[in-house]
């Protein structure tokens, strides 16, 4: 488990309605981390934000925290539904 993966998730439960059901995973491809977050589908809305600016916002976190760590990092948003 990741920096940037704990960052998200601690992120990502601040936003939703439904902290318990928010879901964190971490692969690796093709030399990128793609970080996916699933989480209830009422939740999208307001990972994704106005205009798409906090879901913008947690990818420039994402991919910050990844450089300091020498990684290139990708951020999703899934809901369980």
């Amino acid at each position: 488990m990741s920096a940037v993966r704990d960052v998200i998730e601690t992120v990502a439960k601040a936003l939703a309605d439904a902290p318990q059901r928010v879901e964190v995973t971490e692969s690796e491809h093709r030399g990128t981390t793609l970080i996916e977050v699933t989480v209830a589908p009422p939740d999208v809305g307001k990972l994704i934000g106005r205009q798409g600016r906090t879901i913008q916002a947690m990818r420039t976190l994402a991919s910050v925290t990844g450089d300091k760590l020498g990684m290139k990092v990708t951020l999703e948003v899934r809901d369980v539904g």
